[in-house]
């Protein structure tokens, strides 16, 4: 069977190839498409994962970019070569254009529902325009919340599912959803190695999660490792079943090497 050597760390461990490929292509098309991507400053590499986009299309989206200048609204995508109308349904919601022709654009609207979503601005005052305003915006989100989502929706001739994600979307124009993620309360006394003392209870995010254990940023230059036998009181079989990245954790210093420069935690306070 063909392997792949997988660095984690100061740690290596032999994995299927076409099952790493295949499970890391899958993380990073569900976070592309999920956050979105500027169209205007993305490698051709992170355009690739785009649904509806291939590695030539990528390559000659930033070669348009390069020879006519920054794209100023989605439905120039069409000429870029080798995007076609089906290629460019796909992948219009998920390419962000900041500072362009439409403000609707920094959102994941997609062009099919641009005239149903100023539609619905019109009806409760406002205009596309409006959500680039802080103060605005701020308002428009209240009036918003209170929109009577089957009644609007079959005065906009519009299915509610999908106004709902309108509405969605109008409430947090060009957010990135990872800024909703909690951050940990890190010690501000604690910036490096030789500020942890054993004993020392600190709270972490998860930046890894291997077979043996788990990796937890604490706020030091180094992760430390919360092995597989310190994750719980309990047996654990999967460290992926008591953690994921990303993960705001409390651990417990354990052992440090300084010679080393590593770090052992405990989850079991």
């Amino acid at each position: 069977m063909t392997q792949k050597r997988y660095g984690v760390g100061q740690y290596q461990h032999d994995v299927n190839q076409k099952r790493l490929e295949e499970s890391l292509t899958g993380v990073v098309e569900d976070a592309v498409n999920k956050v979105g991507v500027d169209v205007n400053t993305a490698t051709p590499s992170l355009l690739s994962y785009v649904s509806g986009l291939n590695s030539t299309i990528s390559k000659n989206i930033v070669k348009y970019r390069d020879e006519n200048g920054k794209l100023r609204n989605r439905k120039e995508l069409l000429k870029v070569p080798k995007l076609g109308k089906v290629a460019y349904t796909q992948c219009a919601g998920f390419l962000r254009i900041y500072d362009g022709d439409n403000p609707l654009e920094i959102t994941a609207v997609h062009p099919e529902s641009y005239e149903k979503a100023e539609n619905l601005l019109k009806q409760i005052g406002y205009e596309p325009q409006d959500i680039l305003e802080k103060e605005t915006l701020t308002k428009l989100k209240q009036n918003l919340k209170e929109v009577n989502i089957a009644k609007t929706a079959k005065d906009l001739d519009i299915g509610e599912m999908t106004l709902s994600d309108i509405i969605e979307e109008l409430t947090k124009p060009g957010r990135d959803p990872r800024e909703d993620m909690p951050k940990p309360i890190l010690r501000n006394d604690v910036l490096k190695l030789e500020d942890l003392t054993e004993g020392m209870v600190l709270t972490g995010t998860v930046r890894n999660v291997i077979d043996f254990g788990a990796f937890v940023d604490i706020g030091v230059k180094h992760d430390g490792l919360v092995h597989i036998s310190e994750m719980s009181e309990s047996f654990v079989k999967n460290p992926s079943d008591i953690v994921s990245v990303g993960d705001i954790v409390k651990v417990k210093v354990i052992g440090i090497d300084k010679e080393r420069q590593k770090v052992k935690l405990s989850m079991k306070l």
